[in-house]
């Protein structure tokens, strides 16, 4: 009797002990930032530079393009679509999504690399080799480059930005999910990189950027396989750049 009282002890020791360390692991894992909606006077402003049809479709419209990216966005974001990074236009608000943007000009490129030094956060999404479909005709300003302007900004923050060997939908991890993209290149450099290269976390003075290495996962309209982790990948980044 006393021998087998004691072995139920042991094993209620061990039990108990291997449900404190499970407790312990749950409070210092991190539980990643916050992406639920917020509510319309909760949400912060987030500057819009891009060349994707997010905001407007590629057909002329009055109305808005409807995008599933841009309604992810707009639950917890007051969105402020701009065409460049001067001083005057990023005075607007501390974050900015650049998603596959024109090259901007060298002053404009300076005011970007003071205000993230001064505390912007920025989240660029810089496409070797975008596949995002386009009927504007090769030559149209309108149209969206076939891959990420990089006039010296990257590399300027210590990162080098590589296109693919293979073509076509690959899946990637960002901020712990699973997201789809297609032909993603691979960041290399100096910054904090993860996800096989698919994205890259710079300090830059006294603020951050991070850089995704693809723009088509936003394509959700068009693109074929496994998308649910996509925006909130998106947010989460965004969320995170926030903290």
């Amino acid at each position: 009797m006393r021998r087998n009282s004691a072995r139920v002890l042991v094993g209620v020791s061990v039990a108990l002990l291997l449900a404190g360390a499970a407790a312990l692991a749950l409070v210092g894992r991190n539980p990643g930032p916050d992406i639920s909606p917020r509510a319309e006077a909760q949400r912060p402003p987030l500057m819009l530079l891009t060349t994707l049809p997010l905001v407007f479709p590629e057909e002329f419209s009055l109305q808005g393009g409807g995008s599933k990216a841009l309604s992810a966005i707009e639950t917890r974001y007051r969105v402020i679509p701009i065409g460049t990074t001067d001083a005057a236009t990023l005075r607007q608000a501390r974050l900015l999504l650049m998603a596959h943007p024109l090259a901007q000009p060298s002053e404009a490129l300076v005011d970007l690399d003071r205000w993230v030094r001064d505390g912007g956060r920025l989240l660029l999404l810089a496409d070797p080799r975008l596949e995002w479909p386009s009927k504007r005709p090769l030559g149209d300003k309108l149209r969206p480059p076939l891959s990420f302007a990089d006039t010296g900004l990257l590399a300027h923050w210590g990162l080098r930005l590589d296109a693919p060997d293979h073509g076509g939908p690959a899946q990637r991890e960002l901020d712990g999910r699973h997201v789809l993209a297609v032909s993603p290149g691979i960041l290399s450099g100096g910054c904090k990189v993860g996800g096989a290269g698919f994205v890259a976390r710079c300090r830059v003075g006294k603020g951050r950027a991070t850089v995704v290495a693809d723009a088509d996962f936003l394509n959700l309209e068009q693109l074929e396989g496994p998308t649910e982790g996509n925006l909130d990948a998106l947010l989460a980044e965004l969320a995170e750049l926030e903290r």
